[in-house]
């Protein structure tokens, strides 16, 4: 063969190995996303440690960080949608975004709704009052007025402890209205809670034992399994080598992965 016609083979030959290349690294439309090449992921933006402004007015938080760090090992752009925790389920049915960011409960009545991911992170509901209140254990809060977040499961386990439930948009504002005595308690995700009153030296304290303890999980609506396979693979390498902790550790203070994570309902 003459060095022109082995010229003229590799010229051909070059546009069928780049296609190859793209089509394994990139393989968006593979991921069945609204957008390929984005990862539309909704986050509140008012829940600590979760979700929030940071001190440069940047969001930031633990689901941002982990979902941004998925993305990025995934070869998409992390697009950061900001809702209201009781539109997030109606949001992801609507196809408003790919997945939810914010950490929920794995219950059985969402898993009829939704396909939750593996278990990324571990931590549980506390009742917290005013420093000075002379509320020692859940037992003494029936009949008080208990704070939740709107369409959380807190506002069940506040109704368990036989207290009168009243719904906020946001913790932050659930919090701030127990300092100002508007309220007894408040029952919130123990990890945000903590965070809260140490980054705002709220006078509140945490009353022990926690009152659950469980595992959360992000949100796909279903039909999307390529997209829960490659979230629950690289949530797993993330974790693995390490990254998961470094990510996470100046908001929590000591690594929240799972040991045993509860698997995806895929």
């Amino acid at each position: 063969m003459s060095i022109f016609n082995r010229l003229k083979t590799c010229i051909v030959a070059l546009p069928l190995l780049f296609a190859v290349h793209v089509d394994k690294t990139f393989a968006g439309d593979q991921l069945e996303l609204i957008t390929p090449g984005e990862l539309t992921v909704a986050t509140e933006g008012t829940y600590p440690p979760f979700s929030m402004q940071n001190d440069k007015g940047e969001l930031d938080g633990i689901d941002v960080r982990l979902m941004r760090e998925i993305a990025r090992r995934l070869g998409l752009e992390y697009k950061p949608v900001l809702l209201k925790f009781d539109s997030l389920l109606i949001g992801l049915e609507a196809d408003q975004f790919d997945v939810i960011g914010s950490p929920l409960d794995m219950t059985d009545q969402r898993r009829e709704k939704v396909t939750f991911s593996d278990a990324w992170i571990e931590s549980g509901s506390s009742l917290v009052v005013q420093q000075d209140s002379p509320i020692k254990s859940p037992a003494e809060i029936a009949g008080k007025t208990i704070g939740v977040l709107a369409a959380s499961t807190w506002a069940d386990q506040g109704a368990q402890l036989k207290g009168e439930i009243k719904t906020y948009k946001s913790v932050t504002d659930a919090l701030q209205d127990l300092v100002n005595g508007n309220i007894d308690a408040v029952v919130n995700d123990r990890i945000s809670t903590g965070y809260s009153i140490k980054k705002s030296g709220l006078p509140l304290r945490i009353i022990e034992p926690p009152l659950t303890q469980a595992q959360k999980a992000w949100s796909i609506k279903k039909g999307k399994p390529a997209l829960v396979k490659a979230i629950n693979k690289t949530i797993a390498e993330i974790i693995a080598d390490g990254t998961y902790e470094k990510l996470t550790s100046d908001y929590i203070g000591f690594n929240a992965a799972p040991k045993n994570p509860i698997r995806s309902n895929l």
